[in-house]
Protein backbone atom coordinates (compact mmCIF):
# COMPACT_ATOMS: atom_id res chain seq x y z
CA UNK A 1 0.00 0.00 0.00
CA UNK A 2 1.32 3.45 -0.85
CA UNK A 3 2.23 5.62 2.13
CA UNK A 4 -0.20 8.46 2.62
CA UNK A 5 -2.95 7.02 0.45
CA UNK A 6 -4.92 5.20 3.12
CA UNK A 7 -5.22 8.07 5.59
CA UNK A 8 -8.23 10.26 5.11
CA UNK A 9 -8.19 13.85 6.32
CA UNK A 10 -11.29 15.67 7.41
CA UNK A 11 -12.78 18.10 4.87
CA UNK A 12 -11.33 21.00 6.90
CA UNK A 13 -7.80 19.60 6.45
CA UNK A 14 -7.88 18.46 2.83
CA UNK A 15 -7.56 21.09 0.11
CA UNK A 16 -7.58 18.49 -2.69
CA UNK A 17 -8.76 14.89 -2.57
CA UNK A 18 -8.90 12.22 -5.22
CA UNK A 19 -10.27 8.73 -4.79
CA UNK A 20 -9.61 5.98 -7.33
CA UNK A 21 -9.33 8.38 -10.26
CA UNK A 22 -8.87 6.73 -13.64
CA UNK A 23 -8.99 8.10 -17.16
CA UNK A 24 -9.04 5.94 -20.28
CA UNK A 25 -8.95 7.65 -23.64
CA UNK A 26 -10.23 6.03 -26.84
CA UNK A 27 -7.92 6.54 -29.82
CA UNK A 28 -7.87 5.55 -33.46
CA UNK A 29 -10.46 4.11 -35.80
CA UNK A 30 -10.95 1.09 -33.56
CA UNK A 31 -11.27 3.24 -30.42
CA UNK A 32 -8.35 1.47 -28.80
CA UNK A 33 -8.19 1.93 -25.02
CA UNK A 34 -5.31 4.10 -23.82
CA UNK A 35 -5.09 4.41 -20.02
CA UNK A 36 -3.72 7.81 -18.99
CA UNK A 37 -4.34 7.60 -15.24
CA UNK A 38 -5.14 4.45 -13.27
CA UNK A 39 -6.67 4.16 -9.80
CA UNK A 40 -5.07 7.29 -8.37
CA UNK A 41 -5.86 8.32 -4.79
CA UNK A 42 -4.20 11.21 -2.99
CA UNK A 43 -4.79 14.07 -0.59
CA UNK A 44 -3.24 17.51 -0.47
CA UNK A 45 -3.52 19.13 2.95
CA UNK A 46 -4.44 22.75 3.43
CA UNK A 47 -1.46 25.07 3.57
CA UNK A 48 1.10 22.67 2.12
CA UNK A 49 3.12 22.54 -1.09
CA UNK A 50 2.56 19.22 -2.83
CA UNK A 51 4.66 18.20 -5.81
CA UNK A 52 3.38 15.77 -8.44
CA UNK A 53 6.56 14.33 -9.88
CA UNK A 54 6.94 12.13 -12.93
CA UNK A 55 8.55 11.76 -16.34
CA UNK A 56 6.89 13.23 -19.41
CA UNK A 57 3.79 11.23 -20.29
CA UNK A 58 3.29 9.92 -16.75
CA UNK A 59 -0.26 11.31 -16.49
CA UNK A 60 0.42 14.41 -14.40
CA UNK A 61 -1.41 16.85 -16.67
CA UNK A 62 -4.39 14.53 -17.10
CA UNK A 63 -4.63 14.21 -13.32
CA UNK A 64 -4.58 17.98 -12.94
CA UNK A 65 -7.27 18.39 -15.60
CA UNK A 66 -9.51 15.94 -13.75
CA UNK A 67 -9.00 17.85 -10.50
CA UNK A 68 -9.92 21.07 -12.31
CA UNK A 69 -12.97 19.53 -13.95
CA UNK A 70 -11.62 19.99 -17.49
CA UNK A 71 -11.57 16.23 -18.10
CA UNK A 72 -14.24 13.89 -16.78
CA UNK A 73 -12.73 10.82 -15.07
CA UNK A 74 -13.66 7.39 -16.37
CA UNK A 75 -13.97 6.22 -12.77
CA UNK A 76 -13.40 7.78 -9.37
CA UNK A 77 -14.12 11.14 -7.76
CA UNK A 78 -12.25 14.27 -6.72
CA UNK A 79 -12.94 17.23 -4.44
CA UNK A 80 -11.52 20.70 -3.97
CA UNK A 81 -12.10 21.33 -0.29
CA UNK A 82 -15.62 20.00 0.28
CA UNK A 83 -16.80 20.80 -3.27
CA UNK A 84 -16.96 18.29 -6.11
CA UNK A 85 -14.17 18.84 -8.65
CA UNK A 86 -15.46 20.75 -11.67
CA UNK A 87 -18.32 22.41 -9.83
CA UNK A 88 -18.68 26.17 -9.67
CA UNK A 89 -17.97 26.08 -5.94
CA UNK A 90 -14.72 24.19 -6.56
CA UNK A 91 -13.59 26.52 -9.32
CA UNK A 92 -14.11 29.54 -7.09
CA UNK A 93 -11.48 28.11 -4.74
CA UNK A 94 -8.88 27.55 -7.48
CA UNK A 95 -6.18 29.35 -9.38
CA UNK A 96 -4.57 27.53 -12.31
CA UNK A 97 -1.47 27.92 -14.44
CA UNK A 98 -1.31 25.55 -17.44
CA UNK A 99 2.02 24.30 -18.74
CA UNK A 100 1.71 26.42 -21.88
CA UNK A 101 -0.49 29.43 -21.08
CA UNK A 102 -2.63 30.48 -24.06
CA UNK A 103 -3.30 34.16 -23.38
CA UNK A 104 -5.10 36.76 -25.47
CA UNK A 105 -2.07 37.96 -27.36
CA UNK A 106 -3.60 41.20 -28.65
CA UNK A 107 -4.38 42.45 -25.15
CA UNK A 108 -1.77 44.24 -23.09
CA UNK A 109 -0.51 42.28 -20.12
CA UNK A 110 -2.11 44.63 -17.59
CA UNK A 111 -5.39 44.61 -19.53
CA UNK A 112 -5.44 40.82 -19.57
CA UNK A 113 -4.92 40.60 -15.84
CA UNK A 114 -7.77 43.02 -15.12
CA UNK A 115 -9.93 40.96 -17.50
CA UNK A 116 -9.01 37.80 -15.57
CA UNK A 117 -9.93 39.53 -12.33
CA UNK A 118 -13.32 40.51 -13.69
CA UNK A 119 -13.92 36.88 -14.72
CA UNK A 120 -13.03 35.87 -11.15
CA UNK A 121 -15.87 38.08 -9.90
CA UNK A 122 -13.89 41.13 -8.79
CA UNK A 123 -15.12 44.65 -9.30
CA UNK A 124 -13.16 46.69 -11.84
CA UNK A 125 -11.54 48.70 -9.06
CA UNK A 126 -10.50 45.58 -7.13
CA UNK A 127 -9.32 43.85 -10.31
CA UNK A 128 -7.18 46.85 -11.24
CA UNK A 129 -5.71 47.05 -7.73
CA UNK A 130 -4.91 43.33 -7.58
CA UNK A 131 -3.50 43.34 -11.11
CA UNK A 132 -1.01 46.08 -10.23
CA UNK A 133 0.07 44.27 -7.06
CA UNK A 134 0.45 40.93 -8.84
CA UNK A 135 2.41 42.38 -11.75
CA UNK A 136 4.87 43.73 -9.22
CA UNK A 137 4.93 40.41 -7.39
CA UNK A 138 5.83 38.38 -10.48
CA UNK A 139 8.41 40.88 -11.73
CA UNK A 140 6.38 42.50 -14.51
CA UNK A 141 5.84 45.96 -13.02
CA UNK A 142 6.40 48.52 -15.76
CA UNK A 143 6.76 45.79 -18.39
CA UNK A 144 3.15 44.71 -18.95
CA UNK A 145 1.98 47.76 -20.91
CA UNK A 146 2.57 46.06 -24.24
CA UNK A 147 0.71 43.45 -26.27
CA UNK A 148 1.18 39.93 -24.94
CA UNK A 149 2.32 38.79 -28.41
CA UNK A 150 5.48 40.79 -27.74
CA UNK A 151 6.19 39.01 -24.45
CA UNK A 152 9.08 36.59 -24.11
CA UNK A 153 8.37 33.02 -22.99
CA UNK A 154 9.45 33.89 -19.46
CA UNK A 155 7.18 36.96 -19.36
CA UNK A 156 4.21 34.89 -20.53
CA UNK A 157 4.93 32.37 -17.76
CA UNK A 158 5.07 35.15 -15.17
CA UNK A 159 1.83 36.70 -16.42
CA UNK A 160 0.19 33.28 -16.35
CA UNK A 161 1.21 32.88 -12.71
CA UNK A 162 -0.22 36.32 -11.89
CA UNK A 163 -3.48 35.23 -13.56
CA UNK A 164 -3.51 32.10 -11.37
CA UNK A 165 -3.29 34.25 -8.25
CA UNK A 166 -5.89 36.89 -9.12
CA UNK A 167 -8.96 36.69 -6.91
CA UNK A 168 -6.97 35.26 -3.95
CA UNK A 169 -7.73 31.57 -4.57
CA UNK A 170 -7.46 29.15 -1.63
CA UNK A 171 -5.67 26.54 -3.73
CA UNK A 172 -3.27 27.14 -6.62
CA UNK A 173 -2.57 24.37 -9.17
CA UNK A 174 0.49 24.88 -11.35
CA UNK A 175 1.42 22.63 -14.26
CA UNK A 176 5.20 22.81 -14.85
CA UNK A 177 5.42 26.38 -13.48
CA UNK A 178 9.17 26.75 -14.13
CA UNK A 179 8.87 25.82 -17.80
CA UNK A 180 10.90 28.11 -20.07
CA UNK A 181 12.35 30.25 -17.30
CA UNK A 182 15.97 31.26 -16.89
CA UNK A 183 17.73 30.65 -13.52
CA UNK A 184 16.68 34.06 -12.15
CA UNK A 185 13.08 33.47 -13.20
CA UNK A 186 13.10 30.01 -11.65
CA UNK A 187 14.25 31.41 -8.32
CA UNK A 188 11.63 34.17 -8.48
CA UNK A 189 8.84 31.64 -9.07
CA UNK A 190 10.14 29.43 -6.25
CA UNK A 191 10.07 32.41 -3.88
CA UNK A 192 6.51 33.24 -4.95
CA UNK A 193 5.37 29.65 -4.32
CA UNK A 194 6.90 29.69 -0.84
CA UNK A 195 5.20 33.04 -0.16
CA UNK A 196 1.84 31.57 -1.21
CA UNK A 197 2.26 28.88 1.44
CA UNK A 198 3.23 31.51 4.05
CA UNK A 199 -0.12 33.15 3.32
CA UNK A 200 -1.87 29.92 4.33
CA UNK A 201 -2.81 28.84 0.83
CA UNK A 202 -2.24 25.48 -0.79
CA UNK A 203 -0.05 24.77 -3.81
CA UNK A 204 -0.13 21.66 -5.97
CA UNK A 205 2.35 21.70 -8.83
CA UNK A 206 3.57 19.15 -11.34
CA UNK A 207 7.13 18.85 -12.53
CA UNK A 208 9.80 16.44 -13.69
CA UNK A 209 12.59 18.62 -12.25
CA UNK A 210 13.85 17.07 -9.02
CA UNK A 211 15.55 20.19 -7.66
CA UNK A 212 12.23 22.07 -7.65
CA UNK A 213 10.63 19.31 -5.59
CA UNK A 214 13.49 19.16 -3.09
CA UNK A 215 13.54 22.95 -2.69
CA UNK A 216 9.80 23.49 -2.30
CA UNK A 217 7.68 20.53 -1.34
CA UNK A 218 6.28 19.44 2.00
CA UNK A 219 5.13 16.21 0.36
CA UNK A 220 5.47 14.63 -3.04
CA UNK A 221 3.72 12.03 -5.18
CA UNK A 222 5.59 10.11 -7.89
CA UNK A 223 3.65 9.09 -11.00
CA UNK A 224 4.87 6.54 -13.53
CA UNK A 225 2.78 5.21 -16.43
CA UNK A 226 -0.41 6.71 -15.04
CA UNK A 227 -0.03 5.26 -11.55
CA UNK A 228 0.93 6.86 -8.26
CA UNK A 229 3.82 4.70 -7.06
CA UNK A 230 4.84 6.71 -3.98
CA UNK A 231 3.29 9.45 -1.87
CA UNK A 232 4.58 11.12 1.27
CA UNK A 233 7.14 13.43 2.80
CA UNK A 234 10.56 13.36 1.15
CA UNK A 235 12.19 12.14 4.35
CA UNK A 236 9.82 9.16 4.36
CA UNK A 237 10.13 8.35 0.67
CA UNK A 238 13.89 8.17 0.48
CA UNK A 239 15.34 5.49 2.72
CA UNK A 240 16.10 7.00 6.13
CA UNK A 241 19.23 4.87 6.49
CA UNK A 242 22.58 5.43 4.82
CA UNK A 243 23.71 3.59 1.71
CA UNK A 244 27.37 4.35 2.52
CA UNK A 245 29.41 6.10 5.20
CA UNK A 246 32.57 7.96 4.30
CA UNK A 247 35.37 8.47 6.82
CA UNK A 248 38.24 10.88 6.15
CA UNK A 249 41.36 10.77 8.35
CA UNK A 250 44.88 12.19 8.32
CA UNK A 251 47.96 10.40 9.59
CA UNK A 252 46.40 6.96 9.26
CA UNK A 253 48.98 4.19 8.62
CA UNK A 254 48.39 2.33 5.37
CA UNK A 255 48.42 -1.06 7.08
CA UNK A 256 45.73 0.01 9.54
CA UNK A 257 43.60 1.54 6.79
CA UNK A 258 43.69 -1.71 4.82
CA UNK A 259 42.69 -3.72 7.89
CA UNK A 260 39.53 -1.78 8.70
CA UNK A 261 37.42 -3.50 6.06
CA UNK A 262 36.23 -0.52 4.01
CA UNK A 263 37.10 0.68 0.54
CA UNK A 264 40.33 2.69 0.75
CA UNK A 265 41.22 5.73 -1.34
CA UNK A 266 44.40 7.72 -0.76
CA UNK A 267 44.44 11.48 -1.22
CA UNK A 268 47.32 13.93 -1.09
CA UNK A 269 47.14 14.24 2.68
CA UNK A 270 44.15 12.21 3.81
CA UNK A 271 42.86 8.66 3.60
CA UNK A 272 39.22 8.13 2.61
CA UNK A 273 37.47 4.98 3.81
CA UNK A 274 33.97 4.01 2.66
CA UNK A 275 31.84 1.56 4.63
CA UNK A 276 28.52 -0.05 3.80
CA UNK A 277 27.51 -0.63 7.43
CA UNK A 278 27.32 1.90 10.29
CA UNK A 279 28.83 -0.61 12.75
CA UNK A 280 31.95 -0.98 10.61
CA UNK A 281 32.29 2.81 10.37
CA UNK A 282 31.97 3.18 14.17
CA UNK A 283 34.66 0.54 14.73
CA UNK A 284 36.90 2.36 12.27
CA UNK A 285 36.44 5.65 14.16
CA UNK A 286 37.59 3.99 17.36
CA UNK A 287 40.61 2.49 15.60
CA UNK A 288 41.55 5.85 14.02
CA UNK A 289 41.40 7.61 17.40
CA UNK A 290 43.33 4.82 19.16
CA UNK A 291 46.09 5.02 16.53
CA UNK A 292 46.52 8.74 17.15
CA UNK A 293 45.40 9.72 13.65
CA UNK A 294 43.21 12.79 13.04
CA UNK A 295 39.56 12.20 12.19
CA UNK A 296 38.59 14.87 9.64
CA UNK A 297 34.98 13.89 8.89
CA UNK A 298 32.40 11.13 9.06
CA UNK A 299 29.71 11.59 6.41
CA UNK A 300 26.67 9.37 5.74
CA UNK A 301 25.63 9.27 2.07
CA UNK A 302 21.89 8.80 2.07
CA UNK A 303 19.56 7.56 -0.62
CA UNK A 304 18.34 10.42 -2.79
CA UNK A 305 15.08 11.40 -4.46
CA UNK A 306 16.88 11.07 -7.78
CA UNK A 307 17.68 7.41 -7.10
CA UNK A 308 14.08 6.68 -6.14
CA UNK A 309 12.69 8.57 -9.13
CA UNK A 310 15.00 6.86 -11.63
CA UNK A 311 14.27 3.45 -10.12
CA UNK A 312 10.52 4.00 -10.41
CA UNK A 313 10.76 5.42 -13.93
CA UNK A 314 12.84 2.47 -15.08
CA UNK A 315 10.64 -0.04 -13.31
CA UNK A 316 13.52 -1.46 -11.29
CA UNK A 317 11.92 -1.03 -7.89
CA UNK A 318 8.79 -2.62 -6.57
CA UNK A 319 5.84 -0.39 -5.70
CA UNK A 320 5.60 0.65 -2.08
Amino acid sequence: MIDGQTARSSPSQAAVRAESLSKIFRVGFLARRMPAVEDLSLEVKRGEIFGLLGPNGAGKTTTIKMLLGFVRPTTGQAWIGDAQAGSLAARRKLGYLPENPALYEFLRGDEYLVFAGRLAGLSRADATKQAAALLSRVGLAGRADRAIRRFSKGMVQRLGLAQALIGDPETVILDEPMSGLDPIGRKDIRDIILKIREEGRTVLFSTHILSDVEALCDRVGIMVDGRLTDCGALADLVAPGSRAIELVAEGLPDALASSLGGQVRKGDRATVLTFAEPSAAQAAVRAVVAAGATLISLTPHRHSLEELFVARARGKASSS
